[in-house]
């Protein structure tokens, strides 16, 4: 008798065994695709930010501008985001979050569309129509006493069909709009997903490796952005050997088109698992803790079958007041909204230091997009992967309360806003610029860019002062042309390319018998190249720093609201963030940028076109400055949070799991009873506590 009952209990745990490795082996899989997924949309877009300030060059638009095309990733995000979380967490999430890939992917190759029908690049006036022609004899020269032959020596390009390039960056920002709504609901349900289905206590520590893991995507495509940048754009349709620019250059432009190919690519391929993944993990019933937020979808679905038998009308209704229900519940809770508006401060900032960081980095120190970029992806952000995973630990190991996270997180914060304040002594000077910074004869400062007048050594020559040529003169200031320098002559195709007989290099008093000039800016001086080496210090400290609340953040996100409410919640958070944070982040932020402009290019249509170089000084002051006031704020509103946590949780256990799966306490009973989801205190309490 003993042995049959040994025999039937074996029998029943097999099954059970059964499910529960198919039930892991599922979670697993969605684990592994959505992290792919996630490095996917990451890698997008990181070739997004690092590609930047070459689409600003490309279409030669201003920063703000940049700023929108960046800005319409989060347009295209937010017309879908919390329709996206509300419903399509009742929908087969998996299923939902390939045809987003897919979309992401369609939306890198639009991305991309303009490269194949615009013409070949023109870093200036002197470059020809045929590409293939060497133009570094048209470099201008002084000519004394000649009329200005810069348009008759030099062949522009026939104006038919530019005006209708000029405005081709519409294309790059309809695509980067699109990538945002395919993007929009890997996020929201991928993570609602993971809280649903990880083990008891395992919530916090899948997000530190999700987000950890996710960092590949930035490190390759600021990696993949790093070498594609010092590809000219037009490679494979000119003669390489006739660019006289190199990508130190302000003027030249990488092929930033090729990394949106490969992302898109990779977007599409990423959807294919995500096809093969069911709806929901079946969990033993006899081997888990039942949570509130199964109950609900247990009595969601019930109420699904009922409504089958009912008007679909009605059943419409129904959803849509649940959903403005569920809205005004996450929107009346305080906590919620203070959370809300401190990180959409705390986003603001983050989003319009990341967008321009690479111009920074090139304006500042004086690197080329492609060095900006290794620093980015190879250096800062291994730092934020660790720092994630890290973040994600420390919460496991020590089981915070919900105000302990609270105190943790802010702790963060002061230490991330006092590293930053570092920056401000890490200002280089503003380089030694002859008509900008200095009289053209380069012995006397200026009070201001604007309008320069002409020197003795060059008032003769007929320069154009729009061309933008910098040279290097041998006293180690730049002149923003060979003309206005009072060069006489070069060196011809020879390269490197060499003025000589420079009267305002002369007239400096610098004694040399050529007084020559090199084709190109001055470079920065050993006390800023100094400044470059600490600045990677200081930014490996703060990126960690930063990365360490990560985790916590978004476990406070959704543990302040109902437990099924939490994928609303994120949705919401998303909206808001996207909507007042990154859109009008990067456009404010390019508008302070573009105020510290010294030089604008003038396009095909005689209009301002991109900055060729800025005021080193204020650029610094103007950027650190906004995000550092953006992070003394965010300090101010966490005393303020946890006030307000201190308030309602004084003498309640807030010791919650980690996947939403916690004790029921009063205020849950009262949510549920008015809402018309009612658990009896009993059942509850005991289902709770299996």
């Amino acid at each position: 008798m003993d042995q049959n009952q040994h025999l039937n209990k074996t029998a029943e745990a097999q099954p059970s065994q059964k499910r529960k490795s198919r039930c892991c082996s599922g979670f697993k899989m969605f684990f592994a695709a959505l992290s792919f997924s996630f490095i996917s949309k990451a890698l997008s877009a990181a070739i997004m930010k690092s590609s930047i300030t070459q689409i600003e060059r490309r279409f030669d638009i201003s920063s703000s501008v940049a700023g929108l095309i960046d800005g319409s990733f989060e347009i295209g995000n937010l017309i879908l985001i919390v329709f996206v979380s509300y419903f399509g967490s009742k929908l087969h999430r998996p299923k939902i979050i390939g045809i987003g890939c897919i979309i992401m992917g369609i939306g890198c190759f639009l991305t991309a569309l303009p490269h194949f029908f615009m013409g070949y690049y023109r870093y200036s006036k002197e470059v020809y129509n045929n590409p293939l022609k060497n133009s570094t004899s048209s470099l201008s020269t002084c000519l004394i006493n000649q009329n200005l032959l810069v348009n008759n020596t030099s062949p522009e390009i026939p104006e038919k069909g530019r005006e209708s390039e000029s405005y081709m960056w519409i294309y790059v920002l309809m695509g980067n709009m699109l990538r945002g709504m395919g993007e929009t609901p890997i996020q929201p349900l991928g993570i609602s997903y993971i809280d649903d289905f990880a083990g008891e206590g395992e919530s916090s520590f899948y997000l530190g490796s999700l987000f950890s893991i996710a960092m590949i995507g930035p490190i390759l495509g600021f990696t993949l952005g790093s070498q594609l940048s010092k590809i000219y754009v037009d490679i494979g349709y000119v003669d390489l050997s006739s660019i006289r620019i190199t990508p130190k250059d302000s003027r030249w432009v990488g092929a930033w088109w090729l990394g949106f190919l490969l992302a898109g690519l990779l977007s599409i391929i990423s959807s294919i698992p995500f096809f093969f993944l069911s709806k929901n993990l079946d969990k033993p019933q006899k081997e888990r803790k039942v949570s509130i937020s199964s109950h609900v979808l247990k009595t969601n679905e019930e109420r699904s079958q009922m409504g089958n038998s009912t008007n679909h009308g009605q059943n419409v209704n129904e959803n849509m007041t649940g959903f403005f229900r569920s809205l005004k519940s996450i929107l009346t809770n305080p906590l919620y909204v203070l959370f809300l508006v401190l990180t959409l401060i705390q986003s603001s900032g983050f989003i319009g230091a990341i967008t321009y960081l690479l111009k920074y980095i090139e304006q500042q120190y004086d690197k080329s997009t492609s060095e900006a970029n290794t620093v980015i992806g190879c250096v800062t952000l291994p730092t934020i992967a660790t720092g994630m995973f890290v973040g994600g630990y420390i919460i496991k190991k020590f089981k915070f309360t919900l105000l302990g996270i609270a105190k943790y997180l802010f702790f963060i914060n002061i230490l991330s806003t006092l590293f930053y304040q570092f920056n401000f002594t890490l200002i280089c000077e503003s380089k030694l610029v002859a008509g900008l910074t200095l009289t053209y004869d380069g012995n006397n400062p200026v009070a201001s860019h604007i309008n320069v007048p002409l020197s003795y050594c060059n008032s003769d020559c007929n320069c154009d002062e729009n061309q933008w040529e910098p040279v290097c003169g041998d006293n180690g200031i730049t002149y923003i042309s060979p003309c206005l320098a009072g060069c006489k002559s070069s060196s011809g195709n020879k390269k490197p390319i060499v003025f000589y007989n420079c009267s305002c290099v002369e007239a400096t008093g610098f004694q040399n018998r050529n007084n020559s000039a090199y084709l190109g800016a001055c470079p920065r001086d050993d006390e800023c190249r100094k400044k470059f080496h600490i600045y990677i210090v200081l930014q490996i400290l703060n990126s960690f720093t930063t990365a360490l609340g990560t985790a916590s953040t978004i476990m406070l996100l959704f543990k302040n609201v109902q437990p099924e409410l939490k994928s609303l919640a994120m949705g919401v958070h998303s909206l808001i963030i996207r909507s007042l944070g990154g859109i009008p982040a990067p456009i404010y932020f390019g508008a302070l940028i573009d105020k510290t402009c010294m030089k604008w290019s003038i396009n095909s249509s005689g209009k301002q076109g991109s900055c060729r170089i800025y005021n080193s000084k204020l650029f610094g002051y103007s950027f650190w400055g906004l995000i550092g006031s953006t992070k003394l704020l965010t300090v101010i509103l966490f005393i303020a949070f946890i006030y307000a946590m201190k308030k309602k949780y004084q003498g309640k256990d807030t010791k919650v799991s980690e996947n939403g799966r916690k004790t029921v306490n009063e205020e849950n009973l009262k949510f549920l009873n008015n809402y018309g989801r009612c658990i009896p205190p009993a059942r509850a309490d005991s289902e709770t506590h299996m």
